[in-house]
């Protein structure tokens, strides 16, 4: 195990990150701000589900995960049709637009970092994914609700009290 000082300077440069994570914003297309870019990449990777579903992996209420799904329907990027199981849902699908739209978000953050990150080598970006990867992992899946338990926890520096709509 580390020694504290070492998690203190750790949690600095992750707070640092947002400087990252702003710079990355700023070079997306502005009809895409990052809960639009949330949807599709979480339709991407997991495939089709009701809207639910989507509210829960973005840690989310519905009302904000409604905006997010109207913006990119309006769009194209998604379609919406009827659940077979529960006329009364919707199953959302990424559409060919979507996906286009998701390739060139893709194309716009790798040539950031590759212009930012020009002076790393391959092993060393490569590092950098493997902790950043462990790292993750080892926090697990941090979509925790007060109601099981999360009340007991103290919140750390990167952590609020507020709730995920006000939180967005």
């Amino acid at each position: 195990m580390a020694e504290q000082g070492l998690y203190e300077e750790l949690a600095r440069q992750l707070s640092a990150i947002g400087a990252v994570k702003r710079g990355l914003a700023r070079i997306m297309p502005a009809e895409c701000p990052s809960g639009s870019a949330a949807v599709l990449t979480l339709l991407d990777r997991h495939g089709d589900m009701r809207m639910s579903r989507l509210a829960e992996l973005l840690s989310v209420d519905m009302s904000v995960t409604s905006r997010h799904v109207a913006h990119v329907a309006a769009r194209g990027w998604i379609e919406r049709s009827p659940d077979p199981a529960d006329k009364r849902s919707r199953i959302l699908r990424l559409s060919a637009a979507g996906r286009e739209q998701l390739d060139e978000l893709s194309r716009r953050a790798s040539r950031l970092l590759a212009t930012r990150l020009d002076d790393w080598t391959d092993d060393e970006v490569g590092q950098l994914i493997r902790l950043m990867t462990r790292l993750r992992d080892s926090f697990g899946d941090c979509r925790v609700r007060v109601s099981e338990g999360a009340e007991s926890v103290r919140p750390g520096p990167f952590q609020t009290t507020r709730t995920p709509a006000e939180a967005s």
